[in-house]
């Protein structure tokens, strides 16, 4: 899985180890939710503070 973090319109560089542990936390909470199809392609994520 690639994951690309952005934060105020700049992107920040993750090595391996952290997009493999954002990748498996987001695809874990992903597959608890009802109405997600299992064969998903993409996933957007937005938080504003």
């Amino acid at each position: 899985m690639r994951v690309r973090l952005i934060v105020d319109g700049r992107e920040i560089p993750l090595n391996g180890y952290v997009q493999k542990v954002f990748a498996n936390v987001i695809s874990a909470l992903i597959s608890t939710l009802k109405g997600v199809d299992e064969s998903w392609k993409s996933v957007e994520v937005e938080l504003e503070r």
